[in-house]
């Protein structure tokens, strides 16, 4: 009979997998390249889940070109914050929530450990939302049953048990390149104004001030700049063998940066396309009221002319749901290991995570019904920018610490750079809070 494992199981314990994929010094650049592509990817799923599609989607409609440029700015942020990981994870051979327990009193660690749970929630229900939807669109289940229908992801965790972490990393890749590929397809059929996509990519301040741009500003920073993707990124990459040699370091360091701006670069380009495909297909047709992603999978047909481009945008939106799946069972184990040094088996931790999404995910559809998804999507991403900057603190002070990073600590420009992302964010965020309650 098949029992459950009592103990956190690899790939998806942290601990269990440092230094598990072999990078033999001897090999070719292009094959040490590929040995450590990987990590890059996990985090970059985070970054073209269904909430990322929500906002995008009502920023289109909306705006249509307009606010391309936020994507952009929130893309290269994310590359700078993941290349901080890159090294803290490398270098200091720690993961940021493990350099917090060692670095900060327990009360201190409390408070960040419950708001990287709830940023892992806020994303876990974005997923529940976007499989549910997904499933509703193209099988015709309810809504309330597709929700249902998630809970049994778990299963997914459990067939993995015992693999290895490059598996998770090929189950992942195959899910992003039909997400990519569903878009590829969708885009040569809506036949965007590609004058229009060059000049959204242009930042404007001018367009921000439109009611309600910053809202979606703030929410698209949030789908990008995911805070758990700090703590996930600089445990996975751990799972690289480095050369305990300066050079050796230096090369580690080299590859894995590589591997997050080609990892990211993929998710902008995603995450633009859905927004010029909404901008393309539903702005340029009148339609600027489209803030649910149900509604644009109802309009896209008609509007494009065809059937297959409804079908594409579900299963799209489906892989795009259960690609995250994997990476928040890793953060999830991450945060409480490193957190409170607690491990706990994998499915146990994946089912605690999907049962607490659940609740708010049924309340939300008993309360708005099936229409009021697109609201819950886009204010789970508003979530996760506020907890961004609880995590880029910590991350930000230790790859500028000289004793636990060397030679590696941030330099000036760096530094600049990075606190002066970290002012913006914050500044966006009580902006907001102004707004609301003001």
């Amino acid at each position: 009979m098949y029992s459950l494992p009592r103990t956190a199981t690899a790939p998806f314990c942290p601990s269990e997998v440092a230094g598990s994929v072999a990078v033999d010094a001897g090999l070719p650049f292009h094959k040490k390249l590929l040995r450590f592509a990987g990590p890059g990817l996990l985090v970059s799923v985070g970054y073209m889940d269904p909430g990322n599609w929500a906002t995008d989607i009502e920023s289109g409609s909306r705006f249509g070109y307009g606010l391309l440029f936020v994507v952009l700015l929130a893309s290269l942020a994310a590359m700078l914050l993941q290349t901080l990981c890159v090294r803290l994870g490398l270098i200091a051979q720690k993961d940021l929530a493990r350099a917090c327990r060692d670095h900060y009193p327990t009360a201190v660690n409390r408070f960040l450990w419950l708001g990287a749970e709830l940023a892992i929630v806020a994303c876990d229900l974005a997923e529940v939302l976007g499989s549910a939807l997904a499933l509703h669109l193209l099988f015709g289940v309810s809504i309330p049953v597709g929700i249902a229908i998630t809970a049994f992801d778990t299963l997914l965790v459990l067939g993995l048990q015992g693999a290895g972490f490059r598996r998770v990393e090929a189950i992942v890749l195959g899910l992003v390149v039909t997400i990519a590929g569903c878009f590829v397809v969708e885009l040569a059929m809506s036949q965007p104004n590609w004058f229009g996509v060059a000049m959204g990519f242009v930042p404007s301040l001018e367009r921000l001030q439109q009611p309600g741009a910053l809202y979606l500003a703030i929410g698209i920073v949030g789908a990008t700049v995911m805070p758990h993707n700090l703590y996930l990124h600089s445990s996975i990459i751990q799972t690289r063998q480095v050369t305990p040699t300066p050079a050796g370091r230096r090369e580690a360091v080299r590859f894995g940066t590589i591997d997050a701006m080609v990892s990211l670069s993929l998710a902008l380009l995603v995450n633009a396309a859905i927004m010029v495909l909404a901008a393309s297909a539903f702005n340029s047709n009148g339609h600027r009221e489209v803030s649910d992603i149900a509604d644009a999978y109802r309009l896209i047909e008609p509007v494009v002319g065809s059937a297959l481009a409804a079908s594409l945008f579900g299963i799209a939106l489906l892989a795009s749901g259960q690609s995250s799946t994997f990476t928040g069972t890793i953060a999830g184990q991450i945060v409480m290991e490193g957190f409170l040094d607690l491990k706990i088996p994998c499915w146990q931790r994946r089912l605690l995570t999907r049962v607490v999404a659940l609740v708010p995910a049924f309340v939300g559809v008993w309360w708005f019904g099936d229409d009021g998804i697109g609201k819950m999507l886009v204010l789970s991403q508003v979530v996760l920018s506020f907890q961004l900057p609880f995590a880029m603190w910590p991350l930000i002070r230790f790859t500028s610490n000289r004793k636990m990073m060397g030679e590696f600590a941030n330099g000036p420009v760096l530094k600049l750079a990075a606190w002066s992302l970290f002012a913006v964010i914050s500044a966006a965020n009580v902006w907001l809070v102004a707004s609301v309650f003001g």
